[in-house]
């Protein structure tokens, strides 16, 4: 492969400053709704710096995601207040002791981190009391909003700032997660950039190398893949904390056999009819079903299953094969926050309990699409014992699949106005597929290519 003509874009500070406008907009207008007055700071506590259980071995350190979404800071041990009324931005970095210089370099001054974020003040953490109590006080106490909410992805619940001092100030737990959340599910232009960025280098490194990124610690990738099997790749770069989120899967020789044709053909079905229906309003819930409805339609006519479609939705044997969810919310995190709001309550079904997001769809939204068709033995032994579902399965068929593993394709998708655009250029066509393993570059010469660009982002292989 010839040298990557990447380059990383700049990254201004502005796109920082951006995000915090939106967040006091949309702070301003909330507490307007209400009837209450545009007076109070935003004070959010970055990320410390960690070390390994009980040694003094610090493991690389990454920013707590809504302190980078505000801030942009690289640096841990910092705290960052806005003003809702003013708008003004402060940041409180940590006063480094005097050897710090002997073992790990300069100790820049304040000034250094104003210019490189963009901030108007800039103080040490020690002086965040009195700071906030001189500028910002008055007759009252002044009000601090905390970042307090649960991550619905995770299920924990972020961490409110705390210093000392703060029993001086009124502080809010409930207002601040859910606004700056909702401020995190739209992507400016800038935020896309860098997710694009991200994209390019993860869809070129799909294409040049095999990660196998799914083991967990009781059960790590160290099973040698051998002729015939299926390499299934979940990788995505990460650039000034925006990330993508791509997976491949292919034969490990280079050429699908009969087996892999169907159950790969299935899962790119699912994944183009769920992008070419992608647009503002369109509810992802609907998306799901969409997916397996193809998945299942295709299992069908490969007499994997028998019986009606309708029927088999109804009873959601869709979820046998695709257990989790379509896709989930992309940007400073893998899964990013958003998914559900306050009021969307989460599916309980089968399948549609693991969906990250009920939501509709809207422009500004970056979403992975990611179907996906296992032959999974625990669920296949449940579904066998219910008399009624297990009538819908060509047993010897299936047998034919039981160590087949799995496919997905995952791609990541941005909103627009109309429908949706491709961030992921990687080849899904099973020819494709086979022709860059054979040595082809990619993208493929036009000559070599029946693809062309879809309206709503399905290839850009031409």
């Amino acid at each position: 492969m010839a040298p990557s003509s990447l380059a990383p874009p700049a990254v201004p500070m502005e796109l920082h400053a951006g995000n915090r406008h939106r967040l006091v907009a949309a702070l301003r207008a909330h507490l307007s709704a209400s009837a209450r007055p545009h007076r109070g700071l935003v004070l959010l506590q970055g990320g410390e710096e960690q070390t390994r259980y009980c040694t003094d071995h610090l493991e690389l350190f990454r920013q707590e995601s809504y302190f980078a979404y505000l801030f942009g800071v690289r640096e841990p041990g910092f705290y960052g207040a806005i003003d809702v009324a003013s708008g003004k931005s402060i940041l409180f970095a940590p006063r480094l002791p005097s050897d710090y210089a002997v073992w790990m370099g300069e100790i820049k001054p304040l000034s250094y981190f104003k210019d490189t974020y963009k901030v108007d003040m800039v103080f040490y953490v020690d002086e965040i009391a009195q700071v906030l109590q001189d500028c910002f006080g008055d007759d009252r106490k002044p009000l601090l909003f905390l970042l307090y909410g649960k991550n619905t992805d995770s299920g924990n619940y972020s961490k409110p700032a705390s210093f000392e001092g703060i029993k001086k100030f009124d502080t809010d737990l409930s207002i601040l997660h859910p606004v700056l959340t909702e401020c995190r599910v739209i992507k400016s232009d800038m935020e896309l950039a860098l997710i694009q960025y991200a994209n390019d280098v993860s869809s070129e490194a799909h294409i040049e190398i095999a990660v196998l990124h799914y083991g967990h610690a009781a059960a790590p990738n160290d099973r040698i893949l051998n002729d015939g099997d299926m390499a299934l790749m979940d990788m995505g770069a990460e650039y000034h904390f925006y990330g993508s989120d791509i997976t491949c899967s292919y034969p490990i020789n280079g050429k699908f056999n009969k087996k892999q044709i169907v159950i790969y053909n299935a899962v790119l079905k699912a994944h183009n009819d769920v992008i070419s229906h992608m647009r503002p309003g369109v509810n992802w819930m609907d998306m799901h079903k969409l997916a397996e409805r193809a998945i299942l339609e295709s299992l069908e006519k490969e007499q994997i299953l028998r019986g009606d479609v309708d029927d088999m939705m109804a009873r959601r044997l869709g979820a046998v094969f695709m257990p989790h969810g379509l896709g989930h919310l992309l940007g400073i995190d893998t899964h990013d926050p958003g998914g559900y709001p306050e009021g969307l309550e989460k599916p309980k079904e089968p399948g549609l309990s693991s969906l990250r997001t009920t939501r509709e769809l809207k422009e500004g939204m970056v979403i992975t699409v990611e179907p996906g068709c296992y032959f999974i033995d625990a669920l296949l032994t449940q579904v066998r014992d219910d008399p009624v579902s297990s009538k819908f399965f060509n047993w010897e068929e299936v047998e034919k699949y039981k160590s087949f593993g799995g496919v997905r394709i995952e791609s990541d998708l941005y909103v627009t106005a109309q429908g949706c655009r491709n961030l992921t250029n990687c080849p899904r066509e099973i020819w494709e597929i086979e022709a860059v393993m054979a040595g082809a570059p990619w993208p493929l010469p036009a000559s070599s290519s029946s693809a062309t660009p879809a309206e709503n982002g399905m290839s850009k292989a031409s």
